[in-house]
């Protein structure tokens, strides 16, 4: 059961992976073809079902800045909920690359956190850079899953 630095690697390759097939579906279907390609995104990344995720995602506010539920993080990634009204659906803006670049990473059997950038590419090869934190434990059928999700915009100085 314990982690190693391959195992972080392909859990970010595969978190990339599905917000970029979140995009694509939304621009082939709508909401109504990338609502559920982000719910199997979720169930299959995120520990949901082991109970509440630290979530804090980049673009979230107010009393909602934090999403512990998978409704919250769901909403997060694709928008259209009436109990968040200020989501744009982050998974919607037309992604279409993903690289990370590790600043620090902490294993512990079968915990392990990793810190560092998420560089996302848009369709128009517009570049975002984000600061994130994720942190993984695997479940009871040794599937890693995210537990933690700290993301937000690189501070820029004045």
């Amino acid at each position: 059961m314990t982690l190693t630095s391959e195992d972080l690697a392909q859990a970010r390759t595969a978190w990339g992976a599905g917000l970029i097939a979140i995009s694509k579906a939304y621009e082939e279907g709508g909401i109504e073809t990338a609502r559920p390609i982000a719910e199997e995104v979720l169930d299959g990344a995120y520990g949901y079902a082991m109970g509440d995720v630290l979530f804090k995602p980049t673009l979230a506010s107010g009393d909602q800045t934090f999403r512990p539920t998978r409704q919250g993080a769901l909403s997060y990634f694709v928008g259209h909920d009436a109990d968040y009204p200020r989501d744009g659906g982050f998974g919607l803006k037309g992604w279409r690359e993903m690289d990370s670049v590790t600043s620090a990473e902490f294993i512990e059997g079968s915990v392990g956190m990793w810190m560092g950038w998420v560089i996302l590419t848009d369709k128009d090869g517009n570049v975002t850079k984000v600061d994130k934190t994720f942190g993984y434990k695997k479940d009871a059928d040794g599937v890693l899953r995210i537990v933690l999700h700290h993301s937000s915009l690189p501070y820029a100085p004045a």
